[in-house]
């Protein structure tokens, strides 16, 4: 097996992996290559898996149908993404506090169902919480102005820090980091926490429970800005695969201190070479 221009492959087996979804796992309504026998192979071997996401407009359930639809039956417990990232911050941080959401429904029956108070009277509201929301409108614009600028009493808060959400094809849309603008650019304010990558939140949320040290695990996305920079942060192993937003160009310009530790063409080559020998492997397969 060659290995890809400038890349680096792993030498050995993690004790755990962590994936980012969409141009990592699959891309649109199809799995990339090699990403269901990778994923059936970690798991034959006992190794957890656990597959992130910067997208608040699903819920985790959304997103084991979607894999189970795709070949890859996963566990709710498995996903984490910014739904699940945003509950537990409020929960650990700010329990009581009340909350107005400019988000989509995911987002809101997470908060109900966890059973935190929401309001869109700016006189009460406590923290705004900016999120990828493609039901914006200046009413919720003007509510989220008013309870932190004109009542001085809310803080700005943020489900992740994408500018845009890629479509296959190239095209893509604003994503959170447009609403975080609209209200920051009228009230003064800045976002005091932001809950997606590369938040080391969500690392720590998706591995809670598994007993191992960071150094024992990988991550593995397709953004240098946020599965890999989260990845650094947290002490994990880094893995980069070219199958989604970012170019080998991109990773060529970026400075030491932001480089992955793996550059691959295709996500099964997280399996070392002598994995793939010991399975028969080639890449016309899988």
């Amino acid at each position: 097996m060659d290995e890809p221009t400038g890349g680096r492959l792993p030498e050995r087996l993690y004790q755990a992996y962590a994936f980012d979804l969409d141009g990592t796992v699959y891309l649109g309504d199809g799995l990339l290559p090699g990403a269901r026998r990778l994923i059936e192979e970690l798991r034959a071997r006992g190794l957890p898996v656990r597959f992130l996401s910067n997208n608040p407009t699903k819920d985790p359930e959304q997103y084991a149908e979607k894999l189970g639809k795709l070949g890859l039956p996963t566990p709710v417990d498995e996903i984490v993404n910014t739904v699940v990232t945003m509950t537990r911050w409020l929960l650990d941080h700010a329990p009581d506090a009340v909350v107005f959401p400019i988000g989509e429904q995911p987002l809101v029956r997470a908060l109900e169902r966890a059973g935190v108070r929401m309001s869109s009277d700016p006189a009460e509201i406590d923290i705004v919480i900016a999120s990828y929301d493609r039901t914006f409108t200046y009413e919720k614009l003007q509510i989220a102005f008013d309870a932190i600028w004109f009542h001085q009493r809310a803080r700005l808060v943020a489900t992740n820090p994408d500018r845009f959400c890629p479509f296959p094809g190239g095209r893509g849309e604003p994503d959170c980091a447009a609403i975080i603008a609209a209200i920051e650019a009228c009230t003064g304010a800045r976002c005091e926490a932001n809950l997606g990558k590369p938040n080391p939140a969500m690392l720590h949320t998706a591995l809670a429970g598994l007993d191992l040290e960071p150094g024992e695990c990988l991550m593995v996305g397709d953004r240098l800005a946020t599965d890999v920079r989260m990845a650094l942060d947290t002490g994990l192993a880094a893995a980069l695969v070219l199958t989604g937003d970012t170019k080998r160009a991109e990773v060529d310009r970026a400075a030491p201190a932001d480089a992955p530790d793996f550059v691959l063409d295709r996500i099964d080559r997280l399996l070392p070479p002598a994995v793939w020998k010991e399975l028969g492997w080639t890449e016309n397969e899988g």
